[in-house]
């Protein structure tokens, strides 16, 4: 299949459009709707919306359980807007005169702090975060391929309290060209990472790179598939001295080795950094569990805070640790998708529970401490979160990610996060899905133009049980022309540096 090209013409991503609704039926990886029986359908809006957008007011839809109808306030359009709590949903219906991709944007209040909702369009889902207003605002869904005739629009609760006003559809424009370079934030750079980041931003938009995450799941694929994905990702979590302490042992190390001399692969890391100090270790709040929020009592803001306290120099003592095995990898001339600090803006991990402000000094305090005091130049900076207040700043960010786990068997593109990653970054850095459960249809992604630089499926169940990817989506998945798997890495990938220095619409279409 010909790559989904930014600068393709109008008609031949109609067609394409038109082919996939036409190809997958009523079952499809674009899920038609299934609404129930006796329910009242609402009036549909004209089939042909204006350059403004048509707007489906969510007063009008099928509203159930505890959503009602709102009218307290004012900057609404419409007659109110659907007053969200923890349960129920609305439900908007729109006839389309012909298969089309649409822009979708989503008016809403959030008063009580941010929160997230999930849009269901004729049964795929995608997870749209609303940051905190006071007032009416509008956010984008993303992009839905909406098929002739109805389309069903339906608002779920994810993590309420929140006001929803209205569902905004547009005909979605060509997508600009991207304006990313592959210089790195550390001007030192080791000759192999710089090469594997111009290889990244050559495939931007042209192709998608496989990743998975540990290597008994890639060999299972393998098994499955008759593929190997390109990146092996891994965890340095057993490394942390914490960990060490009470007994853990890790490996990981001489994997990522192996799979970088002996495979010619992609490495991939995070580090699930179990607290410095401060664990319970009592039955359901065991040492290892320490990485959460809720099973130390280590408070990340007062260690930043107290420079001279024992828990920032516990801190120090961490990195450090750490940085010895990413000089193992980088005497062994390994690059680095380096990921730490992974879903900080969740809370759930230690590292993002005092806030942002918090979170983006210890990524700088790790940045200088890697780069300056340890001289790693073999890591590429993966940052692992969506919302602009977390960001830590482009001089220190080499690439943006995001963790997203769509329900099972849903293979959408994830567009909405998608957008929201190439906003946050201004379109000028990699934007890679760096977590996901069921890997997105290669299909929709070109449809779609949500060009992420990677996916990395999350081990266990995830990847095996047949369910969140079935065998069929694996080898449709693994055997794409867009998809880059392990035997289609250049052999010169990591000496290569002559690569375009900046990609329009991915290096060269």
């Amino acid at each position: 299949m010909i790559p989904w090209s930014r600068k393709v013409s109008g008609m031949i991503r109609l067609a394409l459009i038109a082919s996939l609704l036409g190809s997958v039926g009523s079952h499809s990886a674009i899920h038609a709707a299934n609404v129930d029986e006796g329910k009242r359908v609402v009036k549909a809006a004209p089939a042909s919306p204006s350059a403004e957008g048509i707007k489906l007011e969510a007063e009008n839809g099928i509203l159930k359980d505890s959503v009602s109808i709102g009218t307290e306030g004012t900057g609404y359009s419409g007659s109110g807007y659907a007053s969200f709590q923890s349960d129920g949903s609305a439900t908007l219906t729109y006839n389309a005169a012909a298969p089309e991709l649409y822009d979708i944007s989503i008016g809403y209040s959030a008063p009580f702090g941010d929160k997230k909702t999930h849009l269901v369009v004729n049964g795929a889902t995608s997870e749209v975060s609303l940051a905190a207003a006071s007032n009416f605002v509008e956010v984008s869904g993303g992009k839905a391929m909406l098929q002739a005739g109805t389309n069903t629009i339906v608002i779920e609760p994810y993590w309420g309290y929140y006001y929803i006003d209205y569902i905004k559809l547009t005909a979605a424009a060509a997508p600009d060209d991207h304006d990313v370079k592959s210089s790195l934030t550390n001007p030192n750079a080791t000759k192999e990472t710089k090469a594997l980041m111009s290889y990244l931003v050559s495939q931007y938009g042209n192709k998608i790179i496989s990743g998975q995450q540990e290597l008994s799941s890639i060999e299972w694929i393998n098994q499955q598939t008759g593929k190997l994905p390109a990146i092996f990702s891994t965890d340095l979590m057993d490394y942390s001295p914490s960990r060490v302490e009470h007994g853990a042992t890790s490996n990981e190390v001489e994997k990522m080795i192996s799979w970088y001399k002996d495979r010619g692969g992609i490495v991939a890391l995070c580090w699930h950094w179990n607290a410095p100090t401060g664990l319970y270790n009592e039955p359901g709040k065991e040492w290892w569990r320490g990485f959460y929020t809720e099973f130390t009592t280590f408070d990340v803001q007062y260690a930043l805070e107290n420079p001279d306290s024992e828990d920032y120099q516990l801190l120090i003592r961490d990195i450090d640790a750490i940085a010895f095995q990413l000089k193992r990898l980088q005497d062994a001339g390994v690059p680095v998708l380096w990921r730490p600090l992974h879903e900080a803006e969740g809370g759930w991990f230690w590292w993002g529970a005092k806030g942002p402000e918090p979170t983006k000094q210890l990524w700088r305090l790790m940045y200088d401490s890697l780069t300056n005091d340890h001289g790693l130049n073999n890591l590429i900076w993966v940052w692992n979160s969506e919302k602009a207040d977390w960001y830590p700043g482009d001089d220190v960010v080499d690439m943006a990610s995001i963790d997203i786990y769509n329900p099972a068997g849903d293979y959408n593109p994830i567009s909405a996060k998608y957008e929201s990653m190439v906003s946050l970054v201004n379109d000028k850095k990699l934007v890679a899905l760096a977590e996901n459960g069921p890997i997105p249809d290669p299909d929709l992604l070109q449809a779609y133009g949500a060009d992420w630089s990677f996916f990395n499926t999350w081990t266990g169940s995830i990847i095996n049980d047949g369910i969140v990817n079935t065998a069929a989506h694996l080898n449709k998945v693994y055997n794409h022309d867009y998809v880059i798997t392990l035997d289609e890495l250049p052999s010169d990938l990591y000496t290569n540096c002559d690569a375009e220095d900046s990609a329009s619409g991915g290096g060269t279409k």
